[in-house]
Parts: structure tokens; sequence; C-alpha cells
């Protein structure tokens, strides 16, 4: 009777090394985009519980700007917050997209959205 040996094949193990070193590469240049994403919802949230009932759109938008200086916050600007009210609270939206290239013609693109909608967050992702 003859022995089978039993396991896997050297290209068989290069092909899912490969594949795990693909998915890192992929992760490590999308993370800081949603990095970025959630800083800006943090900045966004901050300034409508701090400048709330009291602030007019233009010192909301200069507050912001600060914060992104701060932050380091480059995908959104001051002027690109849609500011309003709804059921007298103050309601900051935004809404961007981010082109993410990943090796030669191959991009990823992520549009991003979010609101600070009294009645529960509208996220986007």
């Amino acid at each position: 009777m003859r022995n089978k040996q039993r396991g896997v094949s050297f290209p068989v193990i290069f092909l899912i090394f490969v594949i795990i070193a693909l998915a890192a590469v992929g992760g490590m240049k999308i993370f800081p985009a949603y990095s970025e994403f959630q800083t800006i919802k943090k900045a966004v949230n901050g300034i409508a519980s701090s400048e709330g009932r009291t602030g007019n759109v233009t010192e909301i938008r200069k507050a912001f700007d600060r914060r992104a200086n701060i932050d380091n916050i480059e995908a959104v600007t001051g002027s690109d917050l849609d500011i309003g009210k709804d059921a007298g609270e103050l309601v900051i939206a935004f809404a961007y997209s981010k082109k993410i290239p990943l090796f030669n013609n191959v991009s990823v693109v992520i549009d991003f959205a979010s609101s600070n909608a009294p009645g529960g967050r509208t996220d986007k992702e």
C-alpha cells in the first residue's frame, strides 16, 4: 500500500500569500481615507454641539476651518459644509468623493457623506 502525501503545494501557498499581500496593501492605502472621514465627522459634531444655537453660518464655517487646520483635514473645507436648521437644531452635512490609486491603472473611489441631523445620524460610506 502506498502512502499519499497530504498538504498544500508551493504554488497554492504562494498564491495565498500574494492575495494576503494585495489585501494588506489595499487596506493600508484605504485606511487613511476612512480615518479622515471619522475626523471630519468628529469635527462637525463638535462644532454642532459647541456653536449650537448661537453661531451663524459664517462663524460655523470659520470654526470648521480652524479645526480642519489643526486636524489636517484636506478633503472638506468650511465652504463645502451644508448648514441649516431642523426642528430648531443646527444641522451640518457634508459629502465628498475620494479617489485612491492602488497600483498602475487600478483605483478605488469612495463616496463619503454624513450629517448630524436630529433623530439619528445619516451616514453613508
